[in-house]
């Protein structure tokens, strides 16, 4: 279907905007623009409660926020593992505040948000390494923290939902207890192959090539492998046995076509998939409620299949 009106608006400002040289951003200025761009996430969450605190990760601690619901279903309540979008150089558990807070609000989840190192500073795998300890914290610490440890969802959105879906394929590869369910938004899956929405969507689309170009060499190492799972996780060889998977997508994504194949990928293997690809929508669309409509009616979907998942329904 068509772009949607509203966000067709947003491209068009964002497009004005720019300037005409679309050279590749510093890491400096992909993390400005970020968090201009979730000033548009909706705050309507005041009955989800959050606090601060830090885990033991590989590198030193990893702080966190722990939000809860202000009335979960039942004590211990399940447990969500969240982890930030902004190409793995940009954003923080300030700039996804909101969002983490609604998607507590909409899944009845304790909900801990990861503020995981970040490149060009921490090059890769350090990202994956602290999602690993974190996962590992939570799995290990969860009555501790009101969770019930056998109802656990890891997810994220964007560079996040990469995190989401390296943390799970370890979990299986490495037997750690049963994931609840892994949940992708917007998720970027492949830097092997440049696909079809991202060469239709290169420009002018939320997320454009210059700047996936530049967080991918702000992120990895000269040597480094792009089809190495731990990077382009759609690349992995073993999915069958996975956590269920959660995936939303949007038809004006540039990484629209990898989370649709990986979808794919998960059924072909077995693994139990609810998948949905919203039209006339963008990247990210759910982190801006404020403009678009779509992003409330998303974050329910969302909210509904986990719910399910943990049983909570």
């Amino acid at each position: 279907m068509p772009l949607d009106p509203l966000a067709k608006r947003l491209l068009a400002m964002m497009a004005a905007a720019s300037t005409a040289d679309r050279k590749r951003p510093t890491p400096d200025e992909r993390r400005e623009a970020l968090a201009k761009l979730m000033q548009f996430a909706r705050a309507d969450h005041a009955d989800v409660t959050n606090e601060d605190h830090a885990l033991p990760g590989p590198a030193g601690d990893i702080a966190y926020r722990l939000y809860s619901p202000a009335a979960p279903a039942r004590d211990p309540a399940p447990g969500f593992v969240f982890f930030h979008g902004g190409g793995l150089v940009a954003g923080s558990i300030e700039t996804h505040h909101h969002v983490a807070a609604a998607l507590t609000q909409a899944t009845g989840c304790r909900l801990l948000s990861v503020d995981y190192r970040l490149a060009p500073e921490h090059k890769f795998p350090a990202a994956v390494e602290d999602a690993i300890a974190a996962t590992q914290y939570v799995l290990t610490n969860a009555a501790r923290l009101g969770i019930d440890s056998g109802r656990i969802v890891v997810g994220g959105d964007s560079a996040g939902a990469t995190l989401a879906a390296v943390v799970c394929q370890h979990a299986l590869q490495n037997a750690w207890p049963q994931i609840a369910a892994q949940c992708l938004i917007c998720p970027v899956l492949d830097f092997e192959e440049t696909s079809p929405s991202r060469r239709e969507f290169a420009e002018n689309h939320l997320i454009d090539r210059a700047t996936l170009q530049a967080d991918l060499a702000d992120y990895v190492t000269d040597d480094a492998d792009a089809a190495d799972p731990r990077i382009s996780p759609l690349r992995a060889f073993h999915v069958a046995g996975l956590a269920p998977a959660i995936i939303h997508t949007a038809e004006y994504d540039p990484m629209r076509d990898e989370g649709n194949a990986y979808a794919r990928k998960l059924l072909a293997a077995g693994v139990a998939v609810e998948h949905i690809c919203h039209d006339g929508m963008i990247h990210n669309f759910h982190c801006l409620g404020a403009l678009l409509p779509q992003a409330q009616l998303v974050l329910s979907q969302i909210g509904e299949q986990v719910r399910r998942a943990v049983g909570a329904v």
